[in-house]
């Protein structure tokens, strides 16, 4: 199993810096990011997608159709319809959520922005996550130009914030005060 996803991340490491270096060139990044989000929401969505690009029941010439329809159908830049064309003729399309990702962290690190992944209990509104986004780009430092805060629900908090930038972590959670209570008593007594 690890040669199978090590040989996937390969692959969708060669498309994805081929993307992103084309996009570059033609100076359609923002474009090409605004493609691969809805293709990422169309993959998420639909359960047929996700089975077309990773199954191999569907012909090479069956693939390369559907996925030049769905293309032309969501208006695609005609940079990410060659990479998707591409990449269904040469039977790659199962790499395309990792190519995604990686794009998107490309795109992301070009324009200076970061992503927050924050933990909470319930939905923060829109001004609450601006300001938690101006915070967090004054606290990370000049070279942030943006953060962008990406919520997940987890009612399990109580109240209070885990948040996740890159390899750094900030739990403001009660959940978390809760257990350093517990553990302290435990040591106490």
């Amino acid at each position: 199993m690890p040669e199978t996803v090590s040989f996937s991340a390969g692959v969708a490491s060669r498309y994805a810096t081929a993307l992103f270096e084309l996009a570059k060139e033609s100076a359609e990044l923002s474009a090409v990011e605004h493609d691969l989000d809805a293709l990422k929401r169309a993959l998420e969505a639909s359960p047929d997608l996700r089975d077309l690009i990773s199954s191999p029941i569907y012909a090479r010439d069956d693939q390369v159709a559907a996925i030049t329809a769905l293309a032309g159908h969501m208006e695609l830049t005609p940079v990410v319809t060659g990479t998707l064309g591409v990449m269904a003729e040469k039977r790659r399309l199962f790499a395309l959520p990792q190519l995604i990702d990686l794009v998107q962290s490309m795109v992301a690190a070009e324009n200076g922005e970061v992503t927050a992944q924050v933990s909470v209990p319930k939905p923060l509104s829109g001004n609450q996550v601006e300001r938690l986004g101006s915070q967090l780009g004054e606290v990370l430092g000049s070279e942030v130009k943006k953060v962008k805060v990406e919520q997940t629900l987890d009612e399990s908090l109580v109240g209070g914030l885990v948040i996740r930038v890159g390899s750094k972590m900030v739990d403001s959670s009660i959940r978390s005060k809760l257990a350093r209570l517990r553990n302290a008593m435990k040591e106490v007594g």
